[in-house]
């Protein structure tokens, strides 16, 4: 199964259209991590090294993706091809990179 991630729900409906059997199209309904609102974000004692948390309201849609990405032979990061999609899929794949149980692919 081939797993392909854009940014949003809309998307991926649309996408889920010209693709057949063998594709599942999912959505990150946008970023996926963030700095802590609570805490300073980044390590000043380790050069700032940023520290990131899944927000509440993404932690069920990265759950998702990540049972999805478990089961998937190939994974496409298709998010918008600006600076805000890069990150996005950045941080999916940090997520991913996370698991002990994550395939390298």
């Amino acid at each position: 199964m081939n797993l392909i991630i854009v940014e949003s729900p809309t998307k991926a409906k649309t996408i889920s259209h010209f693709l057949g059997k063998g594709f599942d199209i999912e959505s990150s309904f946008g970023h996926v991590r963030d700095l802590p609102k609570s805490k300073l974000g980044v390590d000043i004692e380790r050069n700032f090294a940023p520290t990131y948390e899944v927000p509440k309201k993404a932690a069920a849609h990265v759950k998702t993706l990540i049972e999805k990405a478990q089961k998937a032979d190939v994974i496409y990061y298709a998010t918008d091809g600006d600076r805000e999609g890069e990150a996005i899929s950045w941080h999916i794949d940090e997520l991913f990179n996370e698991k002990k149980n994550m395939p390298k692919k």
